[in-house]
Order: C-alpha cells, then sequence, then structure tokens
C-alpha cells in the first residue's frame, strides 16, 4: 500500500510541471545549415516554450528535416527545449 501512495504522489508531482504538448508554429525559413544541423527561423508565437515572434537559431533533433526546406519556404514547426537547447522537431510546407 506504501508503495501504491508513493507512486501516486510521484505522478501527481510529475504532471504538475508537465510542459505543454508542442503545438505547430509558422514561419519563414531564413537559413538552412545542413552541415550544423542548424536552421535560422522567422516564426510566429510558440506558445509551449512562451516565446513571442522573432527571427532565431534552432537546432534540429534530426538532420534529415533539413532536406525538405530550403531558404524562403514557408512552413509549418514544432520546437521544444530539449538539453537545454531550442530544437526543431518537425517541419513540414506550411499548409
Amino acid at each position: 500500500m506504501k508503495y501504491l501512495s508513493t507512486l501516486m504522489a510521484t505522478l501527481l508531482a510529475a504532471t504538475a510541471f508537465a510542459q505543454p504538448a508542442p503545438s505547430p508554429t509558422e514561419a519563414e525559413v531564413r537559413k538552412v545549415d545542413r552541415e550544423a544541423g542548424k536552421i535560422t527561423l522567422k516564426h510566429g508565437e510558440i506558445k509551449n516554450l512562451d516565446m513571442p515572434p522573432m527571427s532565431m537559431v534552432f537546432q534540429v533533433r534530426d538532420k534529415a528535416l533539413l532536406d525538405k526546406v530550403k531558404a524562403g519556404d514557408r512552413v509549418s514547426f514544432t520546437a521544444d527545449k530539449i538539453n537545454g537547447a531550442y530544437t526543431v522537431l518537425s517541419i513540414a510546407p506550411a499548409p
């Protein structure tokens, strides 16, 4: 019984600090650096990161994502902070 109480307390504490799931954000690709695995985006508000619209450089989780885009493209992307770095998780042409 004590184990169950400890488990429930741990789960409740973990959900209290859970980050919102990344939601898609619209952006314009400014620069793609395939070698470094980075992309510069002029983006709208990123709600899950509490970030206002701006232009900035992101790392990408998977360098293959950079093969889908080029400078000037309008895209929809998701991002999160991973190990202290703002990181693009997914990217696709804007609808």
